[in-house]
């Protein structure tokens, strides 16, 4: 699968917003995951209405959120723990629905 990351109209990547405030261990932990995921193992995964998300059991309970472009893209839309999952998602929820549009419009990220 190719991974891609969602950029917001400005070309802002909320998930490298995420991704490069975690520390080293847990950057590795995701890394590792995403890994995986291009990979096609998508175990760890529970849909939610149009996104997925991508749970990783270490630390405070890793969330990795993405959608699926057909079968071979998924596009990383953010990232999160536990405690955040609710704002996570619907975060994640707005960059899906901006990315659809924009890309039936022509202009995808």
């Amino acid at each position: 699968m190719e991974i891609r990351e969602y950029l917001s109209v400005e070309g802002r990547s909320p998930f490298a917003r995420w991704f490069n405030k975690l520390d080293a261990r847990a950057a590795v932990r995701v890394t590792v995951a995403l890994n995986r995921m291009e990979q096609g193992n998508l175990t760890n995964t529970k849909s939610l209405g149009g996104i997925f998300e991508y749970k990783l059991t270490y630390g405070p309970g890793y969330r990795v959120y993405f959608g699926r472009d057909g079968d071979v893209m998924i596009l990383l839309l953010g990232g999160g723990t536990k405690k955040t999952q609710s704002r996570d998602i619907l975060s994640s929820q707005e960059c899906w629905v901006d990315y659809k549009k924009r890309k039936i419009a022509g202009r995808e990220s």
